[in-house]
């Protein structure tokens, strides 16, 4: 019953998600070029400030648990569980503070309006899956931004998202080395769970009415542990708070 009565109130949600990702290219556009990189962050922000409006349209709602335990002023790695691509829109708006950079797939950078633009030129990296050599500097490159900046790079090393929500065995490459290259860095995990619901049913229609949850785990300072236990201890934190 849910999906039948999806399909009308589907087409009205993609076509204001839509029309909020072609409106905010050009702001983009503006922002960065005229006026730099924290203009640019604005709009970035309420870009997905709208597109967290628009999922609302759907019944979706948000809950961040442990923000507070988030530290500051430091570099961090968020480290989570993949479900779909709402996982990036609450993360860019609900954190905003921290400054989320994407190790992102070489596919979203060209062709989607204001979504290209912002991996492009806001701080994120595009790797190619089929090269992971390819890959390497890059997630180098972001770890040394993050921790001159002290910003945050944001990774999910399952490597690609989970339809059903069931955890994925994470690959440690990607990891590896944004912790050798950001050693000031803290890991923070974060299970996310529920964002898989919002495309049950596969792009369209859209599930409804959705609760979608972020537990944020205690940080790990990087620096403090063997890799091995780190990431054991990461993957450990997010499995657990997953509810399936």
């Amino acid at each position: 019953m849910q999906k039948l009565i999806s399909y009308p109130i589907s087409v009205i949600y993609y076509l204001l998600f839509s029309l909020t990702l072609i409106i905010f290219h050009p702001i983009q556009w503006v922002c960065f070029n005229v006026f730099g990189y924290q203009a640019h962050k604005k709009s970035v922000d309420y870009l997905n400030f709208f597109l967290i409006k628009c999922t609302n349209l759907v019944g979706t709602r948000y809950k961040f648990d442990g923000i507070d335990r988030i530290p500051k002023n430091v570099p961090i790695i968020f480290v989570c569980n993949h479900q779909s691509m709402y996982d990036i829109i609450a993360m860019i708006w609900f954190l905003r503070r921290f400054h989320c950079k994407f190790v992102s797939k070489k596919e979203l950078g060209s062709g989607i309006p204001s979504v290209s633009y912002n991996l492009t030129h806001g701080g994120s990296v595009l790797i190619d899956r089929k090269e992971p050599k390819q890959a390497l500097p890059a997630i180098k490159g972001l770890s040394e931004y993050i921790e001159k900046y002290n910003r945050s790079a944001v990774i999910f090393p399952e490597g690609t998202r989970s339809k059903t929500g069931h955890p994925k065995p994470f690959a440690q490459s990607g990891l590896k080395i944004l912790c050798k290259y950001a050693p000031n860095a803290y890991v923070v995990p974060i299970s996310i769970n529920n964002s898989w619901k919002m495309v049950k049913f596969g792009f369209f229609p859209v599930g409804l009415g959705n609760r979608l949850t972020f537990a944020i785990h205690n940080p790990l300072k990087v620096s403090e542990f063997d890799f091995e236990e780190l990431i054991e201890k990461a993957e450990s934190a997010v499995v657990k708070g997953i509810k399936i």
